[in-house]
């Protein structure tokens, strides 16, 4: 350290001088001495580290010291868990969320975590219950299933299936459908880890139903399909259904479970959209078990839904293992709320906000992306706003090969780049997230409620007003 460093840090306030600032002591009125303090500290942390790397030249004054302070504490206001605009028009966004949750679950979500709810009690009988039983039978009955269970999510459900049937004996799985989604999952590994022993069969574009049954031994205990639903493999294809698993694995005593991972209560083509498998028609087909996730196409809160037999269910429910993959209280108040809406499919549509959002017509989104290009154009007169098509993508891992066609708010900002004002509309009060696509920042409407128009006006603007310039080091939100 040079002499001039020394001079330099020596030229620092310390921190008990910078607590007798007027301004600091107001803030003492309000914010715990502790936050005060370990903020100051920070301000003057980070000019040390400016002095001794060299990027900064002299000691800053006071003031900005005290401003630094202040803008640490703001930021430690903010929870990290935040609200943000989803303009992306990307409906199961994981890196956001995924599934937006119904007013009825929302509710219900309110309702049960003010005070106590009867998570394991009979009520009529006075004791102890089971917490799954307050989902089980809906969830039974909606897919015709004879039993039900749920688990913290589908990859906690698949291994639990595979922990308990199939520990120390193999597992055969069709080559293609070794699938790897976000998150680091693999399929392989996930079996390693439940202690099943994998066996390939097939090619990755062709496998039938006799490499199965040539593959079946003494040590088989599960015939496993697993849906690639973030990928498609097309053309010179084959590959056996559930139904002909199903078939092979009861003539031979073995299992035949379906992992159809978004998986789906509704046949999705009646409302226009690629077909997706159904829960309901893997069961009618002779599936043992079937696991899906609860966030994606069900549009409920994350949970890994098993159905199928009932003995196979109470054994999957004694497995040790099943207590570290329980769900709390409000997971089952938001599924079961939103499983009361799957009575009917007109209903789901229409209430569950997974549905509504990917079944919205093309008219209504361009209806929605006037109202909101007026108003951006009335905020931000000097800037160029315009109302065009586009694709988006259903994400999550659901219907992965499909573009769902939508309409965005283009805007081509002047004086910034697309990138910069995409970045500095994710610092906005209320961040909103939008995508780039051929150098235009877009608002896809698929995505945003009239309610959104307002929030997104103001990031508009706040982005417009030059917070462009401040640096950015947010990687771009990944799609799923």
């Amino acid at each position: 350290m040079t002499p001039e460093m020394k001079d330099k840090l020596r030229a620092l306030p310390a921190v008990s001088v910078l607590l007798e600032h007027e301004e600091v002591r107001g803030w003492l009125a309000g914010v715990a001495r502790a936050t005060v303090v370990a903020a100051l500290q920070e301000a003057l942390d980070e000019t040390r580290r400016g002095i001794l790397e060299g990027t900064c030249a002299e000691p800053p004054p006071v003031e900005d010291l005290i401003g630094r302070a202040e803008e640490l504490l703001v930021q430690e206001a903010l929870p990290s868990l935040r609200r943000v605009v989803n303009a992306t028009g990307i409906v199961l966004h994981t890196s956001l969320g995924r599934a937006p949750l119904c007013d009825a679950a929302l509710e219900a979500l309110v309702e049960g975590a003010r005070g106590y709810c009867n998570v394991e009690y009979e009520l009529d009988a006075g004791r102890r219950g089971k917490r799954q039983a307050h989902i089980a039978a809906r969830l039974a009955r909606l897919t015709g299933a004879e039993g039900a269970t749920v688990v913290n999510n589908n990859a906690a459900a698949t291994l639990l299936i595979l922990n308990t049937f199939a520990r120390g004996r193999e597992v055969i799985v069709s080559r293609g459908q070794l699938v790897e989604i976000g998150g680091s999952y693999r399929l392989p590994t996930i079996m390693n880890a439940s202690g099943a022993l994998l066996r390939e069969v097939g090619t990755t574009n062709r496998t039938r139903i006799r490499d199965y049954e040539e593959a079946l031994s003494d040590d088989t205990a599960i015939l496993l399909r697993v849906h690639t639903s973030n990928y498609k493999i097309v053309g010179f294809t084959e590959s056996p259904t559930i139904a002909d698993l199903a078939e092979l694995a009861h003539r031979t005593g073995k299992l035949a479970v379906d992992d159809l991972g978004s998986g789906s209560l509704l046949d999705l083509t009646q409302f226009g959209l690629p077909a997706e498998p159904v829960v309901t028609e893997s069961i009618a087909a002779g599936a043992d078990l079937v696991c899906f996730s609860g966030d994606k196409l069900l549009g409920g809160p994350q949970a890994g839904l098993i159905v199928g037999r009932q003995e196979l269910i109470r054994r999957i429910e004694t497995n040790p293992l099943m207590r570290t993959y329980r769900v709390d209280k409000l997971t089952l108040l938001a599924l079961e709320a939103t499983l009361r809406h799957y009575a009917e499919a007109e209903e789901a549509a229409a209430k569950v906000p997974t549905l509504r959002l990917l079944t919205a017509s093309t008219d209504q989104l361009a209806e929605r992306a006037r109202q909101l290009c007026g108003q951006l154009a009335a905020a931000l007169p000097d800037e160029q706003f315009l109302v065009c098509s586009d694709v988006g993508f259903a994400g999550g891992g659901a219907l992965p090969a499909a573009e769902l066609e939508t309409v965005v708010v283009q805007w081509r900002p002047t004086g910034a780049s697309a990138e910069a004002v995409v970045a500095a509309l994710r610092r906005a009060e209320e961040p909103v997230v939008a995508r780039i696509r051929e150098d235009a920042v877009c608002f896809d409407l698929r995505t945003l409620a009239p309610e959104d128009f307002e929030p997104v006006v103001a990031a508009a603007e706040w982005a417009a007003a030059g917070e462009v310039d401040r640096p950015d080091d947010m990687p771009p939100t990944p799609a799923d």
